[in-house]
């Protein structure tokens, strides 16, 4: 009998029973003025008067009012270079302990994100959170008692200026409270490898060893991870060697594109929670089995903003205009796209964390993410985002009998009519597929889900070109740009000197 699970299951229910429920609007008002009060003597907070807004009649407005939308490179520039130079209270009191290294889908260079002590406490009441919210799944009492292999980035963190680096999934990973290290795998030696294809081949060598009964970690590189120990041991599917698996937690991108490659790996049905940690905090997790949304963390150390993702309040970058309007959570509406702002506990300030989200339940506060402000491909009035790129590579896979868990995309003139096309590159292992086929029914199925996309076809936007390359290609290129594993993810849409260094690197 699982003795020790049935405790455990037990104590998540009787958390459930004595908890009042969140209400979440309620919970963000008094998040934002927690923020505006701890931060008011910190630099930033004195000099953008965070006294007076505090005192105001209406604290959301006032505060959207009288601080400015900030991204990365104007937040560092104008503040957090500071921390490095050594000084404190700058956007939060104190000195962050961390910074997350997040190159995220943009380039080589890494951007440096403060995570202070106060941002360590708010992941891990984030992840109690994801804990608890198990009872909803209907999970035999066993499970609680079977290991959890936590993929990211290496544990083994750099020191500089006296703090450490690396990224979040890292940071996250060291601080696990000791009560939960018996249960993490790989463990603390292997996690501490830095490179990707030696701890794969670690992991691989040690999995007959352990009893895992959840996974964690981004699609892509968890695959391929699965794929190494089934190679590995000559297996047929995963639960051949792991037969308690039950649970897969996937994060840092939308799990749609992974879907079906995922599936083919596990030998019986997999529950599949999506959760949502960036390195800027743990925005959001799944906490009930009748959708795939995930539920906003609005009473744990981040207000949330949100601005209607529409041309007009949207940069060629993927930046927002300064004027662009922001909404709380009282005033979203479901259906609509919008980029996503936050304040937190790390002194990030109206902050543009660059990914767009859209609302399935808003009295849940419960969200899906749809893609990224800069993977928004407006060329020729096309007005593509993501999820409805995503969307269109799901009716591929089903018409062509594969899978497509990478892509790529570029809008520019054709060498040979100087006319506007889309460039798609697919990841499958479709043998000898008909590119020309796969264009038209890509084509197709865009027009079909967006009436933008459909004008600019008759206008402006000349056609749609395919190549099929392995998805090996897109890792590789990661490896190449930036490194394996972790948060690094792969860019949808591209600017065309990128594509063309793309393009390089598969010709060669």
């Amino acid at each position: 009998m699982a003795f020790i699970g049935h405790i455990i299951k037990g104590a998540i229910y009787l958390k459930d029973f004595v908890s009042k429920e969140v209400n979440h609007i309620e919970s963000q008002k008094n998040v934002l003025k927690d923020l505006l009060s701890r931060a008011k003597t910190a630099q930033f907070g004195r000099h953008y008067d965070f006294e007076t807004i505090l005192d105001a009649a209406d604290v959301t407005k006032a505060f959207a009012k009288q601080v400015p939308y900030f991204n990365y490179d104007k937040i560092n520039e104008s503040w957090w270079c500071k921390l490095h130079e050594g000084e404190s209270d700058v956007t939060w009191p104190g000195n962050p302990q961390y910074f997350a290294l997040s190159s995220g889908t943009t380039g080589k260079t890494s951007k440096r994100i403060p995570v202070t002590d106060d941002m360590i406490e708010a992941i891990r009441k984030a992840g109690i959170k994801q804990v608890f919210a198990l009872k909803n799944f209907d999970l035999p009492a066993d499970f609680f008692e079977k290991e959890i292999m936590m993929l990211g980035s290496s544990t083994d963190l750099d020191e500089r200026n006296k703090h450490l680096e690396g990224e979040i999934s890292g940071i996250s990973a060291s601080n696990i409270p000791n009560w939960f290290r018996g249960y993490y795998k790989p463990g603390e030696e292997i996690a501490q490898i830095d490179d990707w294809d030696d701890r794969v081949l670690r992991i691989a060598e040690r999995a007959k060893d352990w009893d895992i009964g959840a996974l964690s970690g981004i699609p892509s590189w968890i695959e391929l991870m699965l794929q190494k120990v089934i190679e590995f041991h000559n297996l047929n599917n995963i639960h051949e060697i792991w037969p308690n698996l039950k649970v897969y937690t996937s994060g840092g991108v939308a799990f749609g594109p992974y879907e079906k490659s995922f599936h083919e790996l596990m030998g019986k049905p997999v529950t599949v929670i999506d959760t949502y940690l960036a390195s800027e905090g743990y925005i959001a997790t799944q906490v009930r089995p009748e959708t795939d949304a995930m539920q906003l963390n609005t009473d744990n150390g981040i207000y949330f903003e949100f601005i209607p993702f529409q041309p007009e309040y949207i940069n060629e970058d993927g930046s927002i205009t300064d004027d662009a309007p922001s909404l709380t959570l009282s005033e979203v509406k479901t259906n609509q796209d919008y980029a996503l702002i936050i304040s937190t506990v790390s002194g990030a300030w109206r902050y543009l964390i660059g990914d767009t989200i859209e609302f399935t339940d808003v009295d849940r506060a419960e969200i899906k993410i749809t893609g990224r402000t800069k993977f928004f491909l407006n060329t020729v009035g096309s007005q593509l985002s993501v999820n409805k790129m995503d969307a269109a590579m799901r009716e591929l896979e089903e018409q062509f009998n594969t899978k497509i868990p990478e892509y790529t995309i570029c809008a520019k003139r054709s060498e040979d009519d100087e006319e506007f096309y889309h460039f798609w590159y697919l990841g499958s292992e479709l043998k000898n597929p008909d590119e020309k086929a796969i264009a038209n029914a890509l084509d197709e199925a865009l027009q079909d889900a967006n009436k933008n996309y459909k004008v600019a076809r008759s206008k402006a936007l000349k056609g749609v070109k395919v190549k099929v390359i392995s998805p090996e290609q897109f890792y590789e290129w990661n490896a190449h740009n930036k490194k394996k594993g972790g948060q690094v993810k792969m860019e949808r849409v591209m600017g065309e000197d990128k594509f063309k260094d793309w393009e390089d690197f598969v010709n060669n």
